[in-house]
């Protein structure tokens, strides 16, 4: 799934998650308290379109050899993705 940088925004409002490297001998577990908040947050992803149009669009692109994206963007989806993951 790609993830927009105003889907991340909205992520990181509504759990009130920072943006810091993670101490490596520190073990994250949700608190009790988040699990309201973790339920509503997977329900919401899971209602959310698959975006078709988008995924035919870019199949076209890819077959018809026009699709080159910029190494920038491509950095910057991989970091959209990792902050994602990193609050699963």
């Amino acid at each position: 799934m790609q993830i927009s940088d105003r889907e991340l925004q909205k992520v990181m409002q509504l759990g009130s998650i920072r943006l810091t490297e993670p101490v490596e001998e520190e073990i994250v577990s949700p608190r009790e308290t988040d699990g309201p908040l973790i339920k509503a947050l997977v329900q919401e992803v899971m209602e959310m379109p698959d975006r078709e149009d988008r995924i035919e669009e870019l199949r076209a692109k890819i077959q018809a050899g026009t699709y080159n994206p910029a190494g920038e963007e491509i950095a910057d989806a991989m970091w959209r993705r990792a902050q994602v993951d990193r609050i699963r």
